[in-house]
């Protein structure tokens, strides 16, 4: 039997508390981070839930002091959605789906764009109906997961982080639902450093490459190496996609050296018309190995938009 489990934030207490307030017998609420809306009932300053079950809601008093945290309720209680290890991870909420914060960083861009919509957009960008993708650096998965409502067949997703792997499985949009249309079986989680897994990887397997590394830093450098853009190259068929995220490091005037140097490591290896994507904030750039007779594609001159 399924274990009932209902999701907290601050924002959402303070609307349970005002409803209360106000006297109201019903509230209507997401308690699964904005997958679904239900009304649910108040009755004596309790909040019924499902089969009987009712809270005190003295009981989420805590929730409405901490600030961006999501909280699961389960029958064994109220536990914040966070780990503490080499450094502080947390689920956070959002307007759509939850992104992930780490040492108070987000991982997911949620000021221009939300990450639902970014997911979305970077995926159908590259994934055609039918294609094999490999998605890089997966973190909570949503890319994987908008490859697959793309059309994807299948699609290996890794990502090397325990911690980021413990909060992606406590959060309800990664988690099968019977009214899917989609099967989340088609996506191959690995727990495993792509820099590493990579090399073991098939040549001329995947159809599509979604590489969303963490920002740039010493520790992060080789992601955006000419070494494993060689590697992603190897992977990918003659005629295939990257969309490779790099963010904006300073607002991007006179085509900013950190991104220019990116791609030009990306045709160095052999990718041709590399492009950066203002919106998505990342390069996207085509194998195309059955031009010119076999002979590589032609490079289009990098532009920025």
């Amino acid at each position: 039997m399924k274990k009932s489990l209902y999701y907290f934030h601050a924002d959402l207490v303070k609307e349970i508390f005002a409803a209360v307030a106000a006297g109201k017998d019903f509230v209507e609420l997401s308690l699964d981070l904005n997958l679904s809306s239900k009304r649910f009932a108040i009755r004596n300053n309790f909040l019924v839930l499902d089969k009987g079950w009712e809270i005190d809601i003295k009981v989420l008093e805590p929730v409405a002091s901490t600030g961006q945290k999501v909280f699961i309720l389960s029958r064994d209680g109220l536990s914040p959605v966070e780990v503490r290890a080499d450094g502080y991870y947390k689920l956070v909420p959002t307007d759509t789906v939850p992104t992930l914060e780490i040492n108070g960083i987000k991982m997911h861009r949620s000021k221009d764009i939300d990450p639902l919509t970014d997911a979305r957009l970077k995926t159908k960008l590259v994934v055609k109906a039918g294609d094999q993708v490999l998605d890089t650096c997966g973190g909570l998965g949503y890319s994987a997961v908008f490859a697959l409502k793309a059309g994807a067949k299948k699609v290996i997703s890794t990502e090397k982080s325990r911690p980021v792997i413990q909060i992606r499985n406590q959060n309800p949009w990664l988690q099968a639902r019977e009214d899917d249309r989609i099967d989340l079986g088609r996506i191959d989680l690995v727990n495993a450093d792509i820099i590493r897994y990579i090399r073991n990887l098939d040549d001329l397997a995947f159809d599509a490459v979604i590489h969303d590394p963490p920002r740039f830093t010493s520790a992060t450098g080789e992601l955006y190496g000419k070494e494993f853009y060689s590697q992603l190259f190897r992977v990918m068929k003659p005629v295939s996609r990257l969309f490779h995220y790099t963010g904006s490091p300073k607002k991007i005037k006179h085509q900013d050296r950190f991104i220019k140097n990116a791609m030009k490591r990306l045709e160095q290896v052999g990718f041709s018309k590399v492009v950066f994507n203002d919106r998505l904030q990342g390069i996207h750039a085509l194998k195309n190995c059955l031009g010119n007779h076999g002979q590589r594609e032609p490079v289009w001159k990098t532009t920025f938009k």
